[in-house]
């Protein structure tokens, strides 16, 4: 009998017929989030469970199937996963990291410039048919050539940001939780910053970080009050790095000028009010939604899977203290 996997949502093609080579897939025919129930009674008599970022899998979740060998998420955090539950029970976990680094540094260059120069605003002016004829004062935005770019957190997607800013003759300022080693600094042109310093520095704050207890509302109403008043706030990490209610007052009131947001911390909802700011560029976590990424990150969680049920080291394994335990 072949091994099962249990895949939580439709993934691009290439991924499912991976796994078809070697195992029976089952897909949950919802393309919405799985519940709870639909995620313990998905995995029963499983061998692997190919997750989203949305699915919380807990403990509560893995006892449904006492064999389940790993858990393989379709993205590079793996915050919706208990890994020490995981761990305990000997079950492997696995990420997909790297593959969309670049991908998701363009969605966060793309909402800087869509804020700076007031894009969505002036499209809707368009449709609306507003548009009357050029005039000097209409949708003044602001430059992005020459300004400074602060990135928080400078792991591979901060550097790609970097990367680009770079492009457009930027000063580069970052903080992170552990100093970048010179010849890295040299590379980018980057300074290093504490971040009280690095906001008020910043013409552009780009966040970087993976959510933990020490990044929740890391950006909240004193951080944005650091801020200068034509500065934009973009958030492509994770949606509770943000302290919503604290943006939203920061926003109305001028405090900083914008905010470009691909993530939310309650998603798929949003703090009620962002909606009605026409500062703020919203769109639904869509940093990594390329089709080449998408796709890429379907094999890559698949390949992870695969070997995790053929006694195989997973290639991007995140508790390796269960793979060293099997191998006693």
């Amino acid at each position: 009998m072949k091994p099962r996997i249990y895949v939580t949502r439709m993934l691009p093609r290439a991924g499912l017929d991976l796994l078809a080579e070697e195992y029976e897939v089952e897909v949950n025919p919802h393309d919405r989030v799985a519940t709870r129930e639909e995620l313990a009674a998905g995995i029963k008599g499983k061998d692997a469970l190919l997750s989203l970022l949305t699915d919380i899998v807990d403990a509560e979740v893995m006892d449904a199937e006492p064999r389940l060998k790993v858990i393989a998420n379709y993205a590079v955090g793996f915050n919706n996963i208990d890994v020490a539950a995981a761990t305990e029970r000997g079950i492997l976990v696995t990420n997909t990291p790297g593959v969309l680094t670049e991908t998701t540094a363009d969605l966060a260059f793309a909402l800087l410039m869509a804020c700076a120069r007031r894009v969505v605003e002036a499209d809707g002016f368009m449709r609306a048919g507003k548009y009357e004829g050029w005039a000097p004062m209409l949708f003044l935005g602001r430059d992005v050539h020459g300004k400074t770019l602060g990135l928080v957190g400078f792991g591979r997607i901060g550097q790609a940001m970097a990367q680009r800013g770079l492009g457009f003759n930027m000063k580069i300022l970052y903080n992170d939780a552990i100093r970048a080693p010179e010849e890295l600094e040299k590379a980018y042109n980057a300074e290093y910053r504490e971040l009280p310093d690095l906001l008020r520095e910043s013409d552009f704050v780009s966040l970087h970080v993976p959510l933990m207890e020490s990044t929740h509302h890391l950006i909240s109403d004193a951080q944005l009050e650091l801020m200068k008043n034509a500065a934009i706030l973009i958030n492509t990490s994770r949606g509770p790095v943000v302290d919503e209610k604290a943006l939203i007052r920061a926003l109305e009131k001028g405090v900083i000028s914008g905010a470009g947001l691909d993530v939310f911390e309650r998603e798929p909802e949003f703090e009620p009010g962002l909606e009605r700011l026409a500062n703020v560029v919203m769109v639904p976590h869509i940093a990594s939604a390329s089709v080449e990424t998408r796709t890429k990150m379907a094999t890559m969680a698949a390949e992870n899977a695969c070997a995790a049920i053929r006694g195989e080291m997973p290639p991007n394994i995140v508790n390796p203290e269960v793979w060293d335990r099997r191998r006693k």
